[in-house]
């Protein structure tokens, strides 16, 4: 197998874990995971400590539980079609996509290369939302529809945040190096979003420097490159559409 099927495989067997029942018949064994997850790590970092970054992966998934029930939950009560919360896990985009990427943060997180990256790009092609495993995600988490998504590595998305399709958490312009030229990287690009925020579909914020604050609702195809203080409400001034009669 490649590379790409081969963490996969381990991504199918993460998400029969978690979600025992739902993803295929039976919790898949932690045992079957580790030994997939050392043969990985084995292969694309030869010289790290395979075994106490498994056993550091594991100490975190309580947490990944935890914080999964949260994102279940806010799906199913911010979706009136929502019927339960197995169908949010089964078949709606953005959880899917919020699972994958919690994954691939602790792994991200733990200095792991390649695999996370491959994990969040199984999840974009399969919901069309492009997660970065680097981004940082609070708790109550919900993509709604999530095609067009973008969330750049260095984002900081708080508590209780709905974000609707086509939105961009983006960099508004990139460091060069003043020698080389080369692209800085590790540095701050991507915007913080705050606790209690909605964002509504086609709406673009961008910059490191840039905070939504908590409490605020920002409308469909706003574009922002600034911060706005908290319990803000921000959208385009739009002019009113032009109705004529078809009637003869």
């Amino acid at each position: 197998m490649t590379l790409t099927q081969r963490v996969a495989l381990l991504l199918n067997h993460l998400l029969e874990h978690l979600y025992p029942g739902v993803y295929g018949d039976c919790s898949c064994r932690e045992e079957v995971i580790s030994r997939e997850l050392l043969h990985l790590l084995g292969d694309v970092e030869p010289e790290a400590d395979a075994a106490r970054l498994v056993d550091a992966f594991w100490s975190a998934m309580p947490e990944v539980r935890r914080r999964l029930a949260t994102d279940i939950t806010a799906a199913y009560e911010g979706d009136p079609a929502a019927q339960s919360e197995r169908e949010v896990i089964v078949a709606y985009p953005g959880p899917y996509a919020t699972t994958v990427h919690r994954l691939a943060h602790e792994l991200y997180r733990l200095g792991v290369p390649i695999i996370p990256r491959i994990m969040s790009e199984l999840a974009h092609s399969r919901t069309g939302i492009d997660i970065h495993p680097g981004a940082t995600i609070g708790d109550r988490f919900f993509i709604d529809h999530g095609t067009g998504v973008v969330i750049g590595e260095t984002t900081v998305i708080g508590r209780n945040v709905k974000l609707y399709q086509g939105v961009t958490l983006g960099a508004l312009s990139f460091e060069k190096d003043p020698v080389t030229g080369a692209l800085v990287k590790g540095v701050k690009r991507h915007p913080n979003v705050e606790d209690n925020v909605v964002v509504y579909a086609g709406a673009t914020i961008l910059g490191g420097a840039t905070t939504i604050g908590h409490d605020s609702e920002i409308g469909g195809n706003v574009w922002l490159k600034d911060s706005v203080p908290p319990f803000s409400r921000v959208y385009n001034k739009e002019p009113p559409p032009v109705v004529k009669s078809l009637a003869r």
